[in-house]
């Protein structure tokens, strides 16, 4: 009854809601992608790390994650890129939060939601798929921001995207 009374109230346009929906155009707006990003981290402090296989950013090491499908709630993107990049899946997730810095993404406007899976280094087994060349463990040095995986030391920034800042969320989480 209250549902149907907030419907035949009406705007300072003098339109009813069912009237505003009609005339409503959300292209009106322009609008951000979705991504989602999911850090994986073990107990012996390591994070996975895939290696982009395509562009912005080939090359480079970043948190494994993609973009959301029209209609899929975010956490079903989250699981679903880590499965296709990562080839890991039943993990849980919880988020580490929402970043949405201007230029964070050279493709466009794009806002990600990171989420955080903890794992047993020898329950796992990721291995690359999808746009991810490799997969990798990468041990944490939080003091020095930096990241070790074999002879290779990457620091924070030596990331794509916004890879850094996330993790330097994580690290104040854990």
């Amino acid at each position: 009854m209250e549902r149907e009374m907030e419907r035949e109230m009406r705007d300072m346009n003098g339109l009813t809601e069912a009237e505003y929906m009609a005339n409503y155009n959300p292209d009106n707006w322009r609008k951000p992608s979705v991504t989602a990003d999911v850090v994986i981290v073990n107990e012996l402090g390591e994070v996975l790390l895939v290696r982009r296989g395509g562009h912005p950013f080939i090359g480079l090491w970043a948190i494994p994650g993609g973009f959301s499908s029209y209609g899929e709630r975010i956490e079903e993107t989250a699981a679903r890129e880590l499965l296709e990049e990562t080839n890991l899946s039943g993990i849980s997730l919880r988020i580490i939060g929402v970043y949405s810095k201007p230029g964070r993404d050279p493709r466009d406007w794009t806002m990600t939601a990171a989420y955080l899976g903890r794992v047993h280094k020898s329950d796992v087994k990721p291995k690359a798929g999808d746009d991810a060349a490799k997969a990798a463990w990468w041990k944490i040095d939080p003091e020095m921001r930096t990241l070790r995986s074999e002879e290779t030391l990457l620091h924070f920034e030596d990331l794509a995207f916004d890879h850094n800042d996330i993790l330097d969320d994580v690290l104040k989480m854990l």
